[in-house]
C-alpha cells in the first residue's frame, strides 16, 4: 500500500487513512505485505510521488513479492501507467478498489448494473496505451470486471454498454417510483439509516425491526436498500429503509450511478445518522457522510445522531462527551440491543408534526355502516393508534393518531363536523 501522511494532507487530518486504505484491502480479498508513505505535500505530476519514494515503492514491491501495489490516492490514468512502468507491477488507486469490493458485494440486479456503470465509466479514460489491460483474466483485485465480455472490449463496445445499462437503470428508477408511490398511497413516515460503512446500520435494522438483513465486519457488507416497517411504542408504525454505506471520498461515478437508490434516502422524513463511536475517527467520517448527503441533495432533512458499539466502549459517556457532538442524538448499541427503546422515543418525537389526532364519527347501523367502519378502523390501527372511542347511538365516536395524510382524508369523510352535528 502507498499513500499520503495524515499531516501532509490538511483536508482528512483526522482518519487514518492508511488503515482504512488497509481494511478496504482486506474486504476485498488481499494480504497486505506492507506499506510506503510519503509525508511530502509536493505532487509528482508524472507519479503522484516523489521519484526517491518511488524507488522506494518498487524496492519493498520486488523485497516482499508483492504482485499489486494499492494507492491511497485517486490517480490518473497516466500517473497509474508511469507507476507500474516504474514499480513493475500492477497498480490500483483508491477508487479502483472501492469498485472491485462494490462489483464483489452486489447481488441484486439493479445493484450489479449500479456497480458495472461505475466501473466501465472509470475505465472508459484509462484505455488510452491500456489495450492490453482489457484481455486480463483472473480473479485477483482490480480484474473484478463488469463481466466476461470485458475481454477485448474495446472503447466503442463500452460506450455501447454505457448506453444499454443507463437505459435499464432508467427502467429500475420508474419501477422504483412506483414502488414509492404505491408506498406513498398508505401514508407513513420513512426514516432513512445513512452513516459511514461499517457503523452498524444493517445490524441497527435488524434490531429494530426484527429484519434478517446480511451483516459483516467488513466495509459495504450490504449495498442494495432494505425497507421495513417498525411500530414505535406508542403504537405508530414508520417504514425503516437501510441504505448503502459510505467512506471518505465515496468516487464520484459510484454515487452517481447510486443514484437512483440513494433516492431513498431523499423520500424520508427523518434520516438516522448511524455514527461508530468506537472508531478512533468518528468525527471525520461524520463530515464525509455529510459531504454525501450534500451532493445527492439530502443535507436538509431532519437528523437523528445514532451514537453506535457502546458496547465497544466502556467508557463511552466520557468519549462522547469529549467531541463536538451533533443534536438530537442517542447513545446505543445496536448488537447488544441497548438503548433502542430511547431511540424509538426519540424518532417519534422529531415525526410528532407528522402525524395529527382527529376524532372521527364512524356510522354503524345504517347500509353497510359496520363494514364501513370495520375497513376504516383496520386502516387507522395499521398506520397509527385508536387513542380511544365511545359508541353513540348509532356511531363510533373515535379520537384517532395518524398520519396527516390518513388525518385529512379521514375529517373530509367522517371528521369532527359530523361529531359536533350528532
Amino acid at each position: 500500500m502507498i499513500g499520503m501522511a495524515p499531516q501532509s494532507r490538511p483536508d482528512r487530518p483526522s482518519i487514518d487513512t492508511m488503515e482504512e486504505l488497509k481494511l478496504l484491502a482486506v474486504t476485498a480479498g488481499a494480504e497486505v505485505a506492507g506499506s510506503v508513505v510519503q509525508k511530502s505535500v509536493r505532487i509528482n505530476p508524472a507519479y503522484y510521488f516523489g521519484a526517491g519514494k518511488v524507488e522506494e515503492i518498487a524496492a519493498v514491491v520486488q523485497e516482499s513479492g508483492a504482485d499489486l501495489v494499492i494507492c491511497d490516492e485517486d490517480l490518473s490514468p497516466g500517473q497509474t501507467r508511469n507507476l507500474e512502468k516504474a514499480i513493475g507491477t500492477r497498480v490500483i488507486d483508491r477508487s479502483g478498489i472501492i469498485l472491485d469490493i462494490f462489483a464483489k458485494r452486489a447481488q441484486s440486479r439493479a445493484g450489479v448494473l449500479q456497480v458495472e456503470l461505475a466501473q466501465l465509466t472509470y475505465l472508459l479514460p484509462r484505455l488510452v496505451g491500456r489495450g492490453e489491460m482489457l484481455s486480463r483474466l483472473g480473479g485477483g483485485i482490480g480484474t473484478r470486471g463488469p463481466g466476461e465480455m470485458k475481454l477485448e472490449v474495446d472503447r466503442r463496445r463500452i460506450r455501447s454498454r454505457l448506453t444499454k445499462i443507463k437505459h435499464e437503470l432508467k427502467g429500475i428508477r420508474s419501477s422504483r417510483e412506483i414502488h414509492r408511490k404505491k408506498r406513498g398511497a398508505v401514508p407513513l413516515p420513512v426514516v432513512a439509516l445513512v452513516g459511514y460503512t461499517n457503523a452498524g446500520k444493517s445490524t441497527l435494522l435488524n434490531a429494530l425491526t426484527g429484519a434478517d438483513v446480511f451483516t459483516e465486519d467488513k466495509l459495504f457488507a450490504t449495498l442494495d436498500p432494505t425497507t421495513r416497517k417498525l411500530r414505535l411504542p406508542n403504537g405508530l408504525l414508520i417504514l425503516v429503509t437501510d441504505t448503502v454505506g459510505f467512506i471518505q471520498k465515496l468516487p464520484h461515478p459510484l454515487v452517481e450511478a447510486f443514484k437512483a437508490t440513494l433516492e431513498e434516502i431523499n423520500e424520508a422524513q427523518l434520516l438516522l445518522h448511524v455514527v461508530d463511536l468506537h472508531h478512533p475517527g468518528f468525527v471525520k467520517q461524520m463530515e464525509s457522510v455529510q459531504g454525501v448527503l450534500e451532493e445527492i441533495g439530502a443535507s436538509d432533512i431532519p437528523a437523528l445522531y445514532v451514537y453506535n458499539k457502546t458496547d465497544l466502549c466502556p467508557d463511552y459517556r466520557e468519549l462522547f462527551l469529549q467531541y463536538p457532538r451533533e443534536i438530537p442524538s442517542v447513545l446505543i448499541s445496536a448488537l447488544m440491543k441497548r438503548g433502542l427503546d430511547e431511540l424509538k422515543e426519540e424518532i417519534f418525537t422529531l415525526l410528532l408534526d407528522h402525524f395529527e389526532e382527529v376524532t372521527v364519527a364512524l356510522p354503524l347501523h345504517s347500509p353497510g355502516g359496520e363494514e364501513v367502519y370495520r375497513r376504516v378502523m383496520h386502516e387507522i390501527h395499521s398506520q397509527g393508534k385508536v387513542l380511544n372511542q365511545e359508541f353513540i347511538e348509532e356511531q363510533c365516536i373515535a379520537r384517532v393518531l395518524v398520519s396527516r395524510e390518513l388525518a385529512a382524508k379521514l375529517k373530509a369523510k367522517f371528521g369532527s363536523a359530523q361529531v359536533s352535528s350528532q
